[in-house]
């Protein structure tokens, strides 16, 4: 989460920030010159399911999170977990809300509080199978936590050294190693991992869902980052960076 957004979050927590402007919110986050960096952050907030924005009443308030409310059920987006070269650390921070109806996760309902979701970063796994699916970049994976002893040929995440990755395993008990496969279109080579060098090795638990990014929403994301690029006019390549990375 953007520094700016924790800032917002935790002053949210506090007061629903009636009758503040945006200069004024900024002001007690330490941007009182960035009024629409202050906006884009409540409104990516907001899309992410932890505010609540009443524009009639000008307040904000934190969203009160339920794991299942009917039919729709939010689960923790835990952040990003790169299919290729480790650079996505995973802190454990929820990073959002992925909502999705019961009849969606069929069976996977039973058991919510055992499931987080990581966002797919790259395309080494891009000739993966889960239930027909590939894993391709920007797809919102689905993982059960439970399954920490997964068997050769299942779809994992991995922490390596405090950084998440998705790999098909396979476990080389002959050699006493662990061996982290892509599925790629791309020639990516395996993880390797011998049983005497665990200990910055971690199975978080088996992809049991992908659910797909429709290839139609790209131009509207694509549309809507220049918009707001535009909007918060000069900054750092830091900024530029977060900003392009958020669509």
């Amino acid at each position: 989460m953007h520094s700016i957004q924790q800032k917002l979050l935790t002053l949210i927590e506090k007061s629903p920030l009636e009758g503040l402007t945006l200069r004024e919110i900024g002001a007690k986050v330490g941007e009182p010159e960035s009024p629409q960096k202050i906006k884009h952050h409540l409104d990516q907030l907001a899309a992410k399911g932890f505010i609540v924005i009443d524009k009639n009443n000008n307040t904000i308030e934190k969203m009160v999170h339920q794991n299942s409310k009917g039919n729709v059920i939010s689960l923790p987006i835990m952040g990003s977990a790169n299919c290729g070269e480790a650079t996505f650390f995973a802190d454990g921070q929820v990073e959002g809300y992925l909502q999705v109806t019961k009849k969606i996760l069929g069976d996977l309902s039973n058991r919510l509080k055992d499931l987080f979701v990581l966002q797919a970063v790259g395309q080494s796994m891009n000739r993966a199978d889960v239930e027909g699916d590939g894993i391709e970049n920007g797809d919102y994976v689905i993982v059960d936590k439970k399954f920490a002893s997964p068997q050769d040929g299942q779809y994992v995440v991995s922490i390596i050294n405090g950084v998440a990755n998705i790999k098909k395993i396979f476990i080389d008990k002959k050699k006493s190693q662990i061996v982290l496969l892509s599925e790629s279109s791309q020639n990516i080579p395996p993880i390797y991992i011998h049983q005497e060098d665990v200990d910055g090795y971690l199975i978080a638990g088996k992809v049991v869902k992908i659910m797909k990014q429709p290839d139609e929403f790209a131009d509207f994301r694509n549309a809507a980052l220049l918009d707001t690029l535009k909007a918060l006019g000069p900054m750092s390549d830091e900024e530029d960076s977060y900003y392009k990375n958020s669509f």
